[in-house]
């Protein structure tokens, strides 16, 4: 219910019910994906199913354990009926790129892993460079797009890169607005500094500090995602969704 909360965030209108509807079942599987690196799997498990993952390999992922085994298919499942609906709809084989969205996450998730199990503090900028991608946004993004790829089908998949900086300035938002709400919990049960540890770390400040540091990078953030806003290069259904992303985020973390 709190992630179809926020799929109403990025479109509420009826003629987006799909977009609501996919980006649900992404936000899901993406959270136990992350609790699976976070909490749950052994850094042995971890790089095995980051393996099988980023290599698709079925060989692989029969060596995993069995958790690890109905999560991978349940990524499958998703990812061949995503890619299905939207060749039957705009004629666009996206199933390498769904596949490479999940391997990006992946990697950034296995990468903070490494951190945790080697006690190694990233320095801010280290973790800021992963950190966006960790959060999921951009994998949700992405995939959005392909649920509206009418508004881009002629330009596909050059695209995607067209609309990065959109997508990393609303991402650094989602994730920046989590750390502020919730990075103490997380780490509590278990992760690594978030943004405003990691600052405090680097730094040698207070933690009021470090939050009103990342809640000017938030409004930094904000003054590009206006300027890529002004493009008018860009779908406006694609524009909406990714500053509804960074909205919706800021509501559900304060």
């Amino acid at each position: 219910m709190e992630i179809y909360f926020w799929g109403t965030g990025l479109s509420f209108e009826p003629q987006y019910a799909k977009c609501r509807i996919c980006f649900t079942k992404y936000a899901c599987l993406a959270t136990v994906v992350d609790d699976i690196y976070d909490i749950y799997g052994s850094l042995e498990e971890l790089e095995c199913f980051t393996k099988a993952v980023t290599g698709w390999d079925v060989k692989v992922v029969q060596e995993l354990p069995e958790y690890m085994r109905v999560m991978f298919s349940a990524i499958s499942d998703f990812t061949n009926e995503l890619a299905q609906q939207t060749l039957t709809d705009h004629g666009l084989d996206v199933l390498p790129y769904i596949k490479e969205q999940w391997a990006i996450l992946c990697r950034a998730h296995i990468r903070e892993a490494r951190w945790f199990y080697g006690g190694q503090t990233p320095t801010f900028d280290e973790y800021i460079k992963n950190a966006w991608i960790s959060i999921g946004s951009l994998g949700g993004l992405v995939l959005l797009c392909f649920v509206e790829a009418d508004s881009i089908v002629n330009q596909f998949p050059n695209c995607l890169k067209d609309y990065s900086q959109l997508f990393y300035w609303s991402s650094l938002i989602t994730r920046l607005s989590d750390d502020l709400g919730t990075s103490k919990a997380e780490m509590e049960r278990g992760d690594i500094p978030k943004a405003v540890q990691a600052y405090m770390i680097e730094k040698g400040v207070s933690e009021e500090t470090a939050r009103n540091h990342v809640k000017e990078l938030i409004s930094n953030s904000w003054k590009k995602i206006n300027e890529e806003i002004l493009d008018n290069r860009f779908s406006r259904a694609i524009v909406n969704l990714s500053k509804n992303m960074a909205r919706t985020a800021q509501c559900i973390y304060q």
